[in-house]
């Protein structure tokens, strides 16, 4: 028997009935074979603090460390956000900070799928840009296609379910890309 892609993912919104939580949720019932995802949330992550972070500190807050530890065991990572001022939300950012530092970082060279949903047109493409150089310094391997969700308040039933059959189909290629890239780069 094949062994089990393990992803995690995790949304850059707080808010309750973030689009972009549900795109995250939606993933779930668009799973290849063989590949699982894990969900956490980022909400109790302090903001950074060097003081708190080794080899200064003789341990990480324990939100920290339980979000390290969640990347250090995936596969890859799935990262579903909105755009803040044309860039990544602050909670976000400060997320992948935490878990960029130290020699012990678990998620420099990660494989990663990224994904956002707006009710513009625009899908999220700046913050995905904005991205950009912080995948580059952590040598980081974003897979294609993109998902930029635009006007996502028609793509979700009232229970945040998504019901858009193109979104559907654009989120299954990337899952598959997202699997193909991670079996190349491991032999199970």
């Amino acid at each position: 028997m094949d062994k089990v892609i393990q992803l995690l993912g995790f949304s850059g919104s707080l808010r309750k009935g973030s689009y972009n939580t549900m795109l995250l949720n939606s993933l779930k019932e668009l799973l290849p074979e063989n590949v699982s995802l894990q969900i956490v949330s980022i909400a109790d992550i302090p903001f950074y603090n060097g003081d708190l972070d080794l080899p200064d500190a003789t341990e990480r807050p324990q939100a920290v460390e339980a979000f390290r530890d969640a990347i250090s065991k995936a596969d890859a990572l799935v990262i579903v956000s909105p755009e803040y001022n044309y860039s990544i939300p602050g909670a976000l950012k400060n997320a992948i900070d935490w878990a960029s530092r130290g020699e012990d970082s678990p998620i420099l060279k990660k494989t990663v799928s990224l994904m956002g949903a707006s009710n513009g047109m625009w899908g999220t493409v700046r913050m995905q840009m904005a991205f950009q150089p912080v995948f580059l310094t952590l040598g980081m391997r974003q897979v294609k296609p993109e998902v930029y969700v635009s006007k996502a308040q028609d793509k979700f039933d009232k229970e945040g379910k998504l019901i858009d059959e193109g979104t559907k189909k654009i989120l299954i290629k990337n899952l598959l890309a997202l699997k193909e890239a991670i079996e190349k780069q491991k032999t199970y």
